[in-house]
């Protein structure tokens, strides 16, 4: 049983990369610097979608007190987490260093989209690190605990 990432944050991802596909073609220094960001990007929300986000598909269930043996499907997920977390906190700092420069590059354009688009990416970086990952991580050691893992 492999959890589904949570529809909303499905659905905010694909909302950040079509802004970002946005950005890339508003040409100048603010679609390089777009570009820059995809470049910086793309592995790593590859890596969320594969094991950082769909533990946060349990929290409802697990919240409701609901466990089920399936559940352990999980566990190499919030494993790899874990020991990737300082790799998946550096690669937000190169993302947000990235963004800096489409900030100011769109400011410098005129683009204020895309000022608001970075700018907004970078709160979303900052809410994994402060809510989703740790959320992910306990999801599994919680469901080590419950199950006896």
């Amino acid at each position: 049983m492999i959890p589904a990432i949570p529809e909303s944050l499905k659905l905010e991802h694909e909302d950040l990369h079509a802004d970002l596909v946005r950005a890339t073609k508003a040409g100048g220094k603010t679609g390089e610097a777009a570009k820059a960001v995809a470049k910086v990007l793309h592995e790593h929300f590859i890596k969320e979608e594969e094991f950082a986000l769909p533990p946060i598909g349990l929290l409802s269930a697990l919240a409701r007190g609901e466990i089920d043996p399936k559940m352990r499907s999980v566990l190499p997920m919030t494993d790899r987490l874990k020991a990737e977390l300082p790799e998946m906190f550096r690669e937000h700092q190169a993302v947000v260093a990235a963004l800096k420069q489409l900030t100011a590059a769109a400011e410098d354009e005129k683009l204020s989209e895309h000022a608001r688009f970075a700018e907004k990416l970078t709160l979303h970086a900052q809410t994994e690190e402060e809510v989703l990952y740790p959320a992910a991580i306990l999801v599994g050691e919680y469901v080590k605990l419950k199950l006896g893992v």
